[in-house]
């Protein structure tokens, strides 16, 4: 822990900063239950409280390079395979803490009064860890002088969807973090497939994309007799293909077991303006049948990787299973749900520190080889077509 968190908090301009960093973290993965302030100092053996509170809420260090610092490290000894977008929506009883409001949730499919937010995990089979996080903020937040001036909300920031928070977040880690390209794995249900699409066609960011079944696509396999061109639903296009799938298993991380599915792919177009705007690259519509009893597909994604199969891009997409499992287990448990506090700025310093503490606990874990922490080998879900 020393070593990683003096490498990761190198940035942090000053010396007693950094210090107040590592017992942050200390406390994170020591304190029991609820992350509270109190409870952290505590459990880092630290009387200096306010010292702490101050170094999160209102200590001007800048997050991004720690984050940056962290995704660097993450990648170079995780190896992962994707970048996997995890939405996160914290239930609150009041609406003093900084970002929430009554507000929909698409993971719940209902108002609740929650703070939403998303983060950005690069992930493998063995493992996932969080390295970048946007606060979707409601127009409340930002809408007037004093709502900004009691968050401390930055000028250049504004109301956005969680959708947007995180296609912010992979564009800028594409262009600026110096990161190993990987497939990017996200929702983009309804509206907010064409602004994912808008987004990452242009800069050639490889894509997994959930999508619903309602999706219109047509086909543009020659060799397939379907859809004469037509545009049809994409559950229907999938369907009436499905003899051609194949069985692949894949590693259901949730419960830690193996299981079987029967996956299909088809060369699918929009046919809409933005395949003619952005150049759109030759796109897969894959499906799925996770469970054999149901005639139509449990599961739907499009992407832009073609020299991968099928059942290559289906194992990458079931990597969610891997980053909702560690999420609960690593993530929530170092209190990634636990700030209180009103301040943006306080609320990632706090993100940024509990994906310290989630790294730290992950790494530990995995076997070390030749100095690594992980073997060096090519996963077998990287093979090409």
């Amino acid at each position: 822990m020393d070593r990683l968190c003096g490498q990761l908090l190198a940035s942090v301009p000053r010396s007693d900063q950094r210090r107040w960093g590592e017992l942050y973290v200390r406390g994170l993965l020591s304190a029991k239950g609820r992350k509270t302030m109190k409870g952290i100092a505590e459990a880092a053996d630290s009387s200096a409280m306010q010292s702490l509170q101050q170094f999160i809420t209102t200590s001007p260090w800048e997050w991004k390079p720690v984050r940056q610092s962290l995704a660097r490290l993450v990648d170079r000894e995780l190896q992962p395979v994707a970048w996997i977008v995890e939405p996160l929506a914290v239930p609150k009883a009041g609406r003093h803490s900084v970002g929430v409001s009554r507000q929909f949730v698409p993971g719940l499919g209902r108002m609740a009064n929650c703070q939403q937010s998303t983060g950005v995990w690069l992930a493998s089979e063995e493992a996932s860890c969080p390295v970048d996080w946007q606060l979707a903020l409601p127009a409340s937040w930002v809408s007037g002088d004093e709502a900004r001036r009691r968050a401390a909300v930055p000028d250049h920031v504004r109301s956005q969807t969680p959708v947007q928070c995180a296609v912010g977040s992979v564009v800028s880690m594409a262009e600026d973090w110096r990161l190993t390209p990987r497939p990017v794995v996200m929702t983009a249900a309804g509206g907010d497939l064409a602004e994912v699409l808008g987004a990452f066609a242009p800069r050639r960011i490889p894509f997994v994309l959930g999508v619903d079944a309602c999706l219109r696509v047509a086909p543009a396999d020659p060799r397939l007799p379907v859809g004469d061109g037509r545009q049809l639903p994409a559950e229907q296009l999938v369907a009436s293909v499905r003899e051609l799938g194949a069985a692949v298993e894949w590693r259901d991380s949730w419960y830690a077991r193996r299981r079987v599915a029967k996956v299909v792919s088809v060369r699918v177009a929009l046919q809409t303006a933005l395949d003619r705007s952005t150049g759109m690259p030759p796109l897969f519509l894959i499906g799925a049948w996770t469970d054999p009893q149901q005639a139509r597909p449990t599961e739907l994604f499009l992407s832009n990787i073609g020299h991968l199969s099928s059942s290559a891009l289906f194992r990458i997409a079931k990597l969610t299973r891997r980053v909702s499992r560690d999420l609960k287990d690593v993530c929530g448990e170092v209190g990634i749900r636990d700030f209180a506090g009103r301040s943006f700025r306080g609320w990632h310093h706090h993100a940024t520190l509990v994906s310290i503490a989630h790294a730290i606990s992950v790494l530990a874990r995995l076997p070390r080889q030749s100095g690594r922490l992980l073997p060096q080998r090519r996963l077998p879900l990287i093979g090409s077509r």
